[in-house]
């Protein structure tokens, strides 16, 4: 069986949800037995490496001659070179099944065109809805304002990509049960779209030796409006007036914009020694703080879901989070929730986790439950299972 995973949008250093899945699910489908070929551009393989994804064959869309114009004419011409590149492609015995890793340009349109090219079902990743111009990803709760050029941006870009998904995408892989009901909405059949949570290397990490707990929280995301980072700081101010020595570890990357902002935003409240900016973090450099580190808070304010929360979840940490729409069924446990927008009520249920013994550990045992459930080897075993009664394929 060939699976064909157009990756061509990967970016950066830090990952997307989107990004995290695919290359969970390549890594396993290829050691079972699966011929897996990655499709990607010089930082899109950089990103595949760093991650140690293995056993899978890559393909190069070369790209990168086009970074020093700028991202936006090496968006399109990542997206013509992967066209141009599956149009080209050789078609093999089949079966054959494309997945597009996300809804960017770059993946869905030459994973359309791969799909013509080797007679294959296409099933489109579709991870999260850009929000509306007028709210931005800061959500409703921040009211109505002029649009973010960027967020206007990606709104309007993703209009005609979604059409094409709708229209001609065999399946859609979504994060949330609310994207999936758009798509049924707008006419997709039940069995064509399927909710796709992410998952968790759950294999019992508490047993890990445990580290002094020097961090109060931890946090672990993208540096960008919807992740709520601007809020946390803010947040972590009224933690702070309650518990004056309480630390705070924020681990991400993004842009050198956001993190200056985030950056102001700390000194501007006079937080240096108590909010630590750990950079870019991933496997054991990312568990080990997660060992020093009493509750991991997810704040954002727009999100299909998100599983970075429960990688801290599945490490013995319970959680804090906005009650966004999403969560609820993504958390239904281990997680206490503020309502959204409301700063106070969120630093309270942190200083309620560490202040009160019994919620605490029923909040962790909550959590460690929860993470169980999102193992990666099973979310990938599902999808194969997806895919043979879908497509009437033995995978």
């Amino acid at each position: 069986m060939f699976i064909h995973i157009v990756a061509n949008a990967a970016i950066g250093q830090s990952l997307s949800g989107g990004d995290r899945i695919f290359m969970e699910c390549a890594g396993r489908w290829a050691s079972r037995g699966h011929r897996v070929l990655v499709y990607v551009w010089e930082e899109g393989l950089e990103m595949c490496k760093r991650n140690r994804l293995e056993g899978v064959e890559f393909v190069l869309w070369p790209a990168g001659r086009f970074k020093k114009y700028g991202f936006a004419l090496n968006y399109m011409m990542r997206t013509v070179e992967g066209s141009l590149g599956a149009l080209r492609k050789k078609a093999e015995e089949g079966p054959h099944i494309v997945y597009s890793a996300s809804d960017f340009w770059p993946d869905s349109i030459p994973a359309y065109l791969l799909s013509k090219r080797l007679k294959a079902n296409w099933i489109a990743g579709f991870y999260l809805f850009a929000p509306a111009p007028f709210k931005g990803f800061r959500g409703a709760h921040a009211g109505r304002r002029l649009p973010d050029a960027k967020a206007l941006c990606y709104y309007l870009h993703q209009k005609p990509v979604y059409k094409l998904i709708n229209k001609k995408a065999d399946a859609v892989f979504v994060t949330c049960e609310d994207d999936r009901e758009v798509f049924l909405s707008a006419g997709r059949a039940p069995q064509d779209v399927v909710t796709v949570r992410g998952g968790v290397d759950a294999f019992a990490p508490v047993g890990a030796l445990p580290l002094r707990k020097d961090y109060d929280a931890c946090f672990v995301g993208r540096f960008h409006p919807q992740k709520g980072v601007l809020e946390l700081v803010g947040i972590w101010e009224d933690v702070v007036k309650r518990r004056p020595s309480a630390r705070l570890a924020l681990i991400g990357a993004d842009s050198a914009r956001y993190r200056k902002m985030v950056e102001e935003e700390i000194s501007s409240r006079g937080l240096e020694k108590r909010i630590d900016l750990l950079g870019f973090m991933d496997g054991e450099d990312k568990y080990r703080i997660f060992r020093r580190s009493r509750v991991i808070v997810h704040p954002a304010v727009y999100d299909s879901g998100g599983m970075a929360a429960c990688e801290g979840m599945a490490w013995g940490l319970p959680a804090v989070g906005f009650d966004l729409p999403a969560l609820k069924r993504y958390y239904p446990k281990g997680m206490l929730k503020a309502p959204v927008g409301s700063s106070r009520e969120f630093a309270r249920l942190i200083l309620r986790l560490l202040e009160d013994e019994q919620l605490y550990e029923r909040t962790r045992d909550d959590a460690v439950s929860l993470a169980k459930e999102w193992d990666w080897g099973r979310r990938a075993d599902e999808l194969l299972s997806y895919m043979e009664k879908r497509f009437g394929t033995r995978l």
